[in-house]
Parts: structure tokens; sequence; C-alpha cells
């Protein structure tokens, strides 16, 4: 799948995606998020990408299940991604992101959503703090 049409929406309303995910019973969890489209850190390839903080309800569902659906719109015009979820972060490692590579990998994230900063420094002790995590989305080809 190309994501140039949600790369196109990020701008329009500040990143802004309604995140959606099945929960056990079949039944529709949907949030609202910040998310982006930049390139996985580890693999490369083109993804969604959003952080969310350690204590939400998708992270327990996507160790379980991990697929989600995320729709990018702006007034009357939107595009859906959906997609195999990988997440990363303190309690979720992934090959390749060490420690160390976390706090860039989450700005990385933060901006791909089309989000600024004036105290990157505050930022990574919010995401430090606040256990969060970097999700990617790679969408279904």
């Amino acid at each position: 799948m190309n994501l140039d049409a949600a790369k196109r929406f990020v701008g329009l309303d500040h990143g802004l995606v309604t995140v959606s995910v099945a929960r056990p019973d079949g039944s529709v969890h949907s949030s609202v998020v910040n998310a982006g489209v930049m390139h996985h850190p580890v693999d490369g390839g083109e993804v969604v990408a959003m952080v969310v903080l350690g204590g939400a309800y998708k992270l327990r569902r996507w160790r379980e299940h991990p697929i989600a659906s995320v729709v990018f719109r702006a007034e009357w015009q939107w595009t859906g991604v959906e997609g195999r979820v990988s997440m990363f972060g303190p309690t979720d490692p992934l090959d390749g992101i060490d420690d160390s590579d976390l706090p860039t990998v989450l700005r990385d994230v933060f901006k791909a959503a089309g989000s600024i900063h004036d105290n990157w420094d505050e930022y990574d002790r919010v995401m430090r703090d606040e256990p969060a995590r970097s999700c990617s989305l790679s969408p279904h080809t």
C-alpha cells in the first residue's frame, strides 16, 4: 500500500487520526492519537507511526492481537490504513533499537505526526516518565 495519501493528511489536521482495535468480544475500541508516516527505524519500510502512552488499552490489545486500522481525515476527505502493529519502548524491546536510541525514535515519530516541541529535553523527560511506546503500523499490501 502506498502511504502518499496518508502523508498528505498529516498536516491538514495536526496529525490527528482515529485508531481502532478489535476487542476480544469482536467489538471495536477507537481513540484519537497523533500519527504520521515515516521510515521504520529498523527495517526502513514506510509505516504509519504514533506515540502511545504506556497505560493505553490499545497497547494491551496489540500485545495479544497486533492489528489496527487508522483513519486520517480532514473535513470531508479521508484515507484509511490497516495492518500489523509493532511496538518498541522500555517494556517492548525491538531488535535494532536500544534504550539509547529510543528518545530519538520517539522524537522522529512526534515530528512525523507534524508536531514540533520547543523543549526537547522536557519532551524526553515526559516520554521517559510516562513510559511511552512508539508504535508502527505496517500497511497490508
